[in-house]
């Protein structure tokens, strides 16, 4: 089955309510981002979600110390690294990772055999920001490569009304969803839910 990640998440109620809904992981953003939280809040929002419920912290360019140092004191699963972090940099790591990169064009995806994470996340290259633009890749291109699926999680302009042809398309482990879920900038619970099961069903 499908699972279900819901990223940008800045209020406990709002992690209470994807967890109830069914949520498998949250995403706390440590990065420079209008979804930017606080140590003391990720902290707050990450005891207020059970323990199987994954918490992710997500960072760019952030010294490996400082990743563990956040790590620990918000009892974050994995970090997910969306910045220009080498195979090298990573390889390095004594936490779990998810790396994440920006596809445009097929030949960023060839930069997925250099790495060596838990999971790859492939989000989209289009937008200003380092993911969270709310656009979607041509996720025709994940038809040129072969991608473990139980290693693949897929980011990018994802919401109610298209999760279920993604899911068909490119069969990830995982979705991740952020601005899909939200009402003027803010997680909506009700299109949490909605997001939720209309993951379940498909899967």
């Amino acid at each position: 089955m499908t699972q279900v990640k819901i990223c940008g998440v800045q209020d406990p109620l709002h992690a209470e309510a994807a967890a109830h809904a069914g949520a498998d992981a949250i995403g706390l953003v440590f990065a420079p981002s209008k979804r930017q939280v606080s140590i003391e809040k990720a902290r707050d929002i990450s005891s207020a979600v059970p323990k199987h419920v994954k918490k992710v912290g997500v960072f760019v360019n952030t010294d490996p110390e400082e990743l563990v140092r956040i790590k620990e004191e918000v009892g974050l699963d994995f970090v997910q690294l969306h910045g220009d972090e080498t195979p090298e940099f990573c390889r390095h790591l004594s936490i779990p990772y998810i790396k994440a990169l920006s596809i445009t064009t097929e030949q960023d995806l060839k930069k997925l055999e250099q790495y060596e994470a838990d999971y790859m996340l492939l989000d989209s290259g289009n937008g200003p920001a380092r993911g969270g633009n709310g656009t979607t890749f041509d996720w025709s291109l994940l038809k040129q490569i072969s991608i473990d699926p139980s290693q693949f999680i897929l980011a990018g302009g994802l919401h109610e009304e298209n999760v279920q042809e993604a899911i068909e398309q490119t069969n990830p482990t995982m979705v991740d969803v952020s601005s899909g879920v939200e009402t003027n900038s803010v997680k909506d619970p009700k299109k949490i839910k909605q997001f939720i099961e209309r993951v379940k069903e498909r899967s």
